[in-house]
């Protein structure tokens, strides 16, 4: 798979989850919901940290919550220029097309919400009892320190477990709990094609490339 087709898949998936979160975030106040069906509602929240809302400073004590913010945007930032090079290295190295899909899928993903941590706190106003606005004179925060957005939610069983099940039984309980957003799925779905098609993303290339060295050894 060239490189070119890999930026075309990234682009894709940027314009998708930008445009998702910008009709998002100029036409819903926070926490506003939409219940599409039972089992999908399209519904407005904010993360201003790591995955499922949790942030750095749960888990380092003594940093406050906005350096703990500054810290992981950088972490991001350093982290997708790592991910871009390991997409161009992969394509030099004529990778298999799942591992190439999958890089360009995870970049996408990262980079979408980079751009939300990095520029949304500049050019929105905050959604707190009101539409955000677009562009305004001052955002709602400053650069590094803006809040991802999400919006899907696939609340598929709601209810009571059970007694017998241990820790949670009794409880009230709700499958699938977290909202997230686009480029959460594109990373997902990277990973999820890393982790299944392994064999085929990693060893493809290097079973061609004996196969083409045996026959150069046999001419």
């Amino acid at each position: 798979m060239s490189l070119k087709k890999a930026i075309l898949v990234i682009i894709i998936i940027l314009l998708i989850d930008q445009i998702s979160k910008f009709y998002i975030k100029t036409q819903f106040s926070l926490h506003h919901r939409i219940e599409v069906f039972d089992w999908f509602h399209i519904l407005f929240v904010e993360n201003d940290g790591m995955a499922w809302g949790t942030k750095l400073s749960d888990f380092i004590t003594g940093i406050s919550d906005r350096t703990a913010k500054l810290a992981l945007t950088i972490f991001r930032i350093v982290a997708v220029i790592g991910i871009g090079y390991w997409l161009v290295n992969a394509v030099k190295k004529k990778g298999s097309k799942i591992l190439i899909v999958a890089i360009a899928l995870i970049f996408s993903g990262a980079l979408g919400n980079i751009i939300d941590s990095v520029f949304y706190g500049i050019i929105f106003t905050d959604s707190y009892s009101q539409v955000a606005t677009f562009l305004p004179e001052i955002g709602y925060d400053t650069v590094f320190h803006g809040r991802v957005v999400d919006m899907l939610h696939f609340p598929i069983w709601k209810g009571v477990l059970p007694s017998w099940i241990p820790f949670f039984g009794g409880d009230y309980f709700t499958f699938f709990e977290p909202v997230f957003n686009v480029a959460d799925m594109a990373i997902s779905t990277g990973i999820g094609m890393l982790i299944v098609f392994n064999k085929k993303a990693f060893h493809e290339h290097e079973e061609e490339t004996i196969a083409q060295a045996t026959t150069k050894e046999n001419e």
